[in-house]
């Protein structure tokens, strides 16, 4: 008996981390799906939230929990490929007209699907990072 008081004390914390990882996720950042490349057609696809840094793009995938980011973009290597609409079976887990974004950063190819909304966001992130021969002036390299 108390075995199995102490499996359900531990499902309950297990639960209640998941939610609240949840809650805190969805209060503050941007609704994405994002998929890493190579990968077949329709599938692979994860929903979580972007959260934009000034030097990186971090995507938090809903159904882990684990801290941490699961992708973190770096803004300078970031470059847009292709843009598309979701075809076929991509339709079952999106709306028609969020916009599929190619993205390669570092070497690895990654598929982002936005809303209008945060197509917009990610776009306007992407275009005014400063030049790459640019460096942030503080007071330690100053």
């Amino acid at each position: 008996m108390i075995l199995l008081i102490i499996l359900l004390v531990l499902l309950a914390a297990f639960t209640a981390v998941f939610l609240i990882r949840i809650v805190e996720l969805r209060s503050g950042g941007t609704s994405a799906v994002v998929r890493i490349l190579p990968s077949a057609k329709s599938e692979g696809w994860r929903h979580g939230v972007i959260r934009y840094r000034d030097e990186s793009l971090d995507f938090y995938r809903l159904s882990r929990l684990i801290p941490g980011p699961s992708v973190r973009l770096n803004r300078q290597t970031a470059e847009i490929e292709s843009r598309r609409r979701p075809d076929g079976g991509e339709l079952d887990l999106m709306d028609p007209g969020v916009t599929i974004v190619g993205v390669r950063a570092g070497g690895t190819h990654y598929e982002f699907g936005f809303e209008r909304g945060a197509l917009t966001a990610f776009l306007a992130w992407i275009e005014s990072r400063p030049p790459r021969r640019a460096r942030r002036r503080s007071r330690w390299n100053s």
